[in-house]
């Protein structure tokens, strides 16, 4: 058991492993970077300012008249008008 060539054996391989390890997640973390960047890239093309105004949709028109009847509602009381 004290033979100094196991241990030396031993030690070789623990480092070769955690060499492998560590040269695979690099692999790995450089992969994810260059997808993250790849998305990034594709993101950037997809939210470009376009060209013509979009309208609103129903929703938010309804709840625009809904918010200027409020501000309505308020100046009214603020001027001591009665509705």
């Amino acid at each position: 058991m004290t033979d100094p060539n196991l241990y030396l054996i031993l030690a070789t391989e623990g480092l070769v492993g955690v060499a492998i390890v560590t040269l695979a997640g690099l692999a790995g973390w450089r992969g994810w970077l260059a997808l993250k960047a790849q998305q990034f890239a594709v993101g950037d093309a997809d939210h470009a300012p376009s060209r013509e105004p979009s309208l609103p949709n129903a929703s938010a028109r309804i709840e625009i008249a809904d918010l200027k009847e409020r501000i309505r509602k308020l100046e009214a009381i603020a001027a001591g008008v009665d509705l």
